[in-house]
Formats: structure tokens, sequence, C-alpha cells
């Protein structure tokens, strides 16, 4: 005859289960967001120094990075930052930004 083996649990060990918060965000606003995240982390501010070498930064995706985190309904935040990301790179070879000459 075949025993059965016992689980034990440890002490405050229990099955966690995901909570979704819910939030009246409309899918218009959510879609405003997103593409209010597109525009913004396209802005690099690019110093072009007097040897002519240029020092491109990418001040809106910090600006952008840094809502996202401290944004009030902190849901898809990796869609999010996935979209920063892909803005920033997207914009690094077009001439979008401000232009500084040293």
């Amino acid at each position: 005859m075949a025993t059965k083996k016992k689980t034990v649990r440890k002490k405050g060990s229990s099955k966690k289960t995901a909570v979704r918060k819910t939030t009246n965000e409309s899918d218009g606003a959510y879609f405003l967001k997103l593409v209010l995240f597109l525009i913004i982390s396209s802005l690099w501010l690019r110093i072009e120094f007097s040897d002519g070498t240029l020092l491109p930064l990418p001040l809106g995706a910090a600006i952008a990075v840094i809502y996202a985190m401290h944004d009030h309904f902190q849901i898809d935040r990796k869609i999010e930052l996935a979209l920063i990301l892909v803005g920033m790179f997207i914009s690094f070879w077009l001439p979008i930004g401000i232009f500084i000459n040293l």
C-alpha cells in the first residue's frame, strides 16, 4: 500500500493572490496618456561643442519615466516604460529636440 506524504506549511506562508486595482480611467484617457508619453519621450537635449562633438541627452525620456513612476494609476507601467523606450530610440535619429551650441 502506498503512503501519502503530508505537506507541512511553514508559519506565515500562504498562497498570495494577485489583486488588480480597478480604476475609473477611460480608454480615451489611457490612449491620451500613451500619446503624451510618446511625445514627451521623443524630446532630446542636444549640446554641440565648438570642436564639433555632439552630446545628446534624453531629457524627455527622463521626465516621462519620472511621471510614469509617480503616476496615480500605476496599471500597465511596463507598457508605459516600453513605449517611452521606443519613443526615445526612434527620436534619436530624428532632428527633434533642443539644440544648444557651446
